[in-house]
């Protein structure tokens, strides 16, 4: 059993490894995988806000569980997500006080909270760390470090996040030297949704490694993706198995249609995924 209650099947320890040279992108064609939302979120995540209603108002879902649980349990009221969502929407405040994640990856990822000495034996809040703009930084004055690193897993915030960060660790790596060096990518997921996580986490991944070569200006290289505890909720069975029972077809690619000032100025206009032609949805519902 699990902390869900569903319970499921794992294993600990997986590796994929995936060419991003191209413009190639690791998306599954055996069902259909919604790279928009996952688009929208990885941006989502670069803003740095931790509250779902910005990607509601893009028509993106996939954060809504979790605060329409704790409203359901505060409240005492059944309200379906839909309602909840429109509420979210069109009132601010309501959205303010319910549709907060807490601090979340986009929090981790560019304002990691620090603190100083006040002088009188105490501490204040300190300027926040962008990682984002650090690493961006590093690989373009300093490409042969190992410190090139996106941290998500900061455990004295874990406590007050809606879920804890399961892509947690992005590392970056140059291989090569002048204008054919490539950046590699590797993500360490502590736990990962087989069925329904890992095609967005792939994407989102996959997308973050190329937005930061073109920003540092290195080639796409390798997403390596290794997996902590890497599981299948029993309650997806039919998926995996009608999934199972297709074959994949076609080579998808990512492209990235202009190159912004920063790291921070793309805009979901600015990517196009171009021969992609998946089979048919294939749903199953989220466990919270």
């Amino acid at each position: 059993m699990d902390r869900t209650g569903v319970g499921t099947r794992s294993v600990f320890g997986a590796q994929l490894r995936f060419s991003l040279a191209d413009d190639h992108v690791p998306l599954l064609t055996t069902k259909r995988v919604f790279w928009k939302a996952a688009a929208k979120e990885m941006l989502w995540f670069l803003t740095g806000n931790t509250n779902i209603r910005p990607l509601l108002q893009e028509g993106v879902t996939i954060w809504s569980d979790w605060p329409l649980a704790a409203y359901r349990k505060a409240s005492g009221q059944d309200i379906s997500q839909k309602d909840f969502e429109a509420r979210i929407i069109a009132d601010e405040a309501f959205a303010e006080k319910w549709g907060n994640l807490g601090p979340v990856y986009g929090k981790q990822w560019v304002n990691w909270a620090t603190y100083e000495p006040d002088g009188e034996g105490r501490f204040k809040a300190g300027p926040g760390i962008n990682q984002v703009q650090q690493v961006v930084d590093s690989l373009r004055n300093n490409p042969g470090s190992r410190r090139h690193i996106i941290e998500g897993w900061n455990v004295a915030e874990l406590d007050g996040m809606a879920l804890p960060p399961c892509h947690k660790t992005y590392q970056f790596h140059v291989a090569g030297e002048g204008a054919e060096a490539r950046l590699n990518c590797l993500l360490y997921q502590r736990s990962c949704d087989v069925a329904l996580g890992l095609p967005f986490n792939l994407f989102g991944a996959s997308m973050l490694a190329r937005m930061i070569a073109q920003q540092a200006g290195y080639l796409p290289g390798e997403l390596v993706w290794m997996g902590g505890d890497t599981h299948l909720y029993l309650n997806h069975e039919d998926l995996v198995e009608e999934q199972l029972s297709r074959s994949p077809d076609g080579a998808p690619k990512l492209v990235i249609n202009r190159k912004p000032d920063s790291i921070f100025d793309y805009r979901f206009s600015d990517f196009e995924v171009i021969d992609y032609a998946p089979q048919g949805v294939i749903r199953a519902p989220v466990a919270v």
